[in-house]
Order: structure tokens, then sequence, then C-alpha cells
């Protein structure tokens, strides 16, 4: 638990005995628990949530785009100029 041993964790009770007394511990282990268990809930809430976004995300990414509407006006490309070197030289006149 916590990475601490046994005998660790012994000092801590013994000195948290000392510090707050015998009739203060109950309470003080009473809000103590309280107060891990609403850190716990609320952890769980925020994982909650994160879970949610990620699988929107998700959903976001494999649905494909919807096609346009046929009321959109379609941009036809621009035609060549004289000036677009990938265009074709027109026929000399004469």
């Amino acid at each position: 638990m916590f990475g601490i041993g046994f005998q660790e964790m012994l000092i801590i009770l013994v000195v948290v005995l000392i510090f707050f007394g015998p009739k203060r511990l109950p309470d003080l282990a009473k809000s103590l628990g309280k107060g891990i268990a609403e850190f716990k809930k609320a952890s769980d809430e925020v994982r909650k949530g994160i879970d949610e976004a990620v699988q929107e995300a998700e959903t976001e990414e494999t649905t494909p785009d919807a096609p346009p509407s046929g009321d959109e006006p379609r941009s036809d490309p621009p035609p060549p100029s004289a000036s677009d070197p990938a265009s074709p030289p027109s026929p000399p006149k004469g």
C-alpha cells in the first residue's frame, strides 16, 4: 500500500495517536475515509468523461464526411491561362 511497509505504517500510526490523542482518532479516521471516498468518486467521474471524449473522437474519425448537398454552387476549376506552364501552347495564327 503506497510503497510503505508495515514498520513505517506502525510508526505513522503511533505518531498520529500521540499527536491527536485517542479521543479524536476515530473522528479523524472517519473524515479521512470520507475524503478518500469522495476523491475516488471524483476521479471515476473524470475518467468516465475522458473515456466518453475519446469515444466521440474515434467515432468522428471513422464516420465519413457527408456528401455536399445540391444547394451549394459548384466551383469549376478556372480555364488554363497562357502563363500557365502546364497548359499546351496555343497554335500559331496565320
